[in-house]
């Protein structure tokens, strides 16, 4: 048994893609076996099957950039295509882009938040442990 398998760091970095696949599923970027939240946007401050220090990957403002990102690139294409191929009427495009908006943006946020604590924790990207 080598001193890496006691050390948290050591253990707790998957590979990149495979965390980053956990992540988007909602599940431990490390081990796979436990829910990554602890509510909607809330990442546990550990995982429950394997201990890996979930709460100390600071995501802050990565995970609604990255949603933005992609909300965008699906909405604008899809007003302007729709602006040149039928011309509706202001209300008709209010209707239909910003409840389509609002959903992706809900369905996006917690699998992109998940993604993005999977890769940082891949990388090793934690915060210091507080001293209690």
């Amino acid at each position: 048994m080598t001193s890496s398998t006691h050390d948290p760091q050591a253990r707790a970095r998957p590979p990149l893609l495979l965390a980053l696949k956990r992540g988007l599923a909602g599940l431990c970027p490390v081990c796979g076996q436990a829910a990554l939240f602890q509510g909607y946007l809330r990442v546990r401050s550990a995982c429950p099957h394997c201990a890996a220090p979930l709460g100390r990957v600071r995501a802050d403002d990565a995970p609604p950039y990255f949603t933005i990102l992609v909300v965008g690139h699906i909405v604008v294409p899809g007003m302007l295509l729709l602006e040149r191929a039928a011309s509706p009427p202001l209300w008709a495009q209010t209707a239909i882009w910003v409840p389509l908006t609002l959903v992706l943006t809900l369905a996006l946020l917690r699998p992109i938040k998940g993604a993005t604590v999977g890769v940082m924790l891949a990388l090793g990207v934690l915060a210091p442990e507080e001293d209690g």
